[in-house]
This record gives structure tokens, C-alpha cells and sequence, in this order.
């Protein structure tokens, strides 16, 4: 069966638009660190594992943050992460402004909204244990 000189075509452009947009700037900077959240060992561990990709100026970019156009949906959640909540800027916090994001945290994690589904699916340790929750919770209220 013949491939029509019009499939090739086709393909060929695709193959150049796919090329071609693997050079359109993706920002996947990590700014510095000012003050980290204060949290004991144990919860800044859960924290680490489940949150700080996308809520903190400590991201692990996977490879395939670098390939578009994944790497545009990557940097954008990032972005987005970082403006509701950021674990590496806790010192621009007041101390009402702490307390609602804890308390958000809080509810993020008991309803299951937190970490993403999608998150959890690429980064299977992510996934909140039932005592992680606790944990979470513990921090917040204490």
C-alpha cells in the first residue's frame, strides 16, 4: 500500500512543527531559597516528597519538563503551584497568612485534592499515606 505523497507531507511538517518548538523558552528556574517552612524532620520529609515540586523554589525538573510541548504544561502547574503557596519563600509570610495556608494545606490533603491525581501518577511517592495525612494535620494544628 502506497503512502499518498500528500500523508508524507503531512507528516514531514509535523515532524518540523515538533522540532521546531522544542526551541521556544521554557523557564525552569529554581530561585533561591529565603526561609524554608518550619516543619519537624518527619513532616518536611512528607512535604519534600509530595509537594515541593510544585511548591517550592526546590523543583526536580523530570526529563520530560524539557520536552515540549509537555515541558510548557510542566512549567505552567509549577508557576501556579508557587504563586498559591511557596515552602522556599515562608518568610514572606505574616503570621494569619501562615495559618490560613497551613489550614489550606490541611483540607488540600484530607479531601485527596493534594497532591494532584496526575502528579501522583508520574510520582507514585507522592501518594499521601493515611499517616502522612495525620502528620500533616498534627503540624498544622500544633
Amino acid at each position: 500500500m502506497a503512502v499518498s505523497k500528500s500523508f508524507r507531507r503531512f507528516g514531514l511538517v509535523l515532524l518540523l512543527v515538533g522540532i521546531g518548538i522544542q526551541f521556544v523558552p521554557t523557564d525552569r528556574s529554581n530561585p533561591p531559597v529565603t526561609r524554608d517552612v518550619d516543619a519537624s524532620p518527619e513532616v518536611e520529609a512528607i512535604l519534600r516528597r509530595a509537594c515541593y515540586d510544585c511548591h517550592s523554589n526546590q523543583v526536580r525538573w523530570p526529563w520530560y519538563a524539557y520536552v515540549a510541548p509537555v515541558s510548557w504544561w510542566v512549567a505552567h502547574d509549577v508557576e501556579e503551584g508557587r504563586s498559591h503557596l511557596n515552602f522556599s519563600t515562608w518568610d514572606r509570610y505574616d503570621e494569619g497568612r501562615l495559618q490560613r495556608l497551613k489550614n489550606e494545606i490541611m483540607d488540600e490533603v484530607q479531601e485527596g485534592h493534594m497532591p494532584p491525581r496526575n502528579y501522583v501518577w508520574m510520582h507514585g511517592d507522592a501518594d499521601l499515606s493515611d499517616a502522612d495525612i495525620r502528620a500533616i494535620v498534627a503540624w498544622v494544628k500544633s
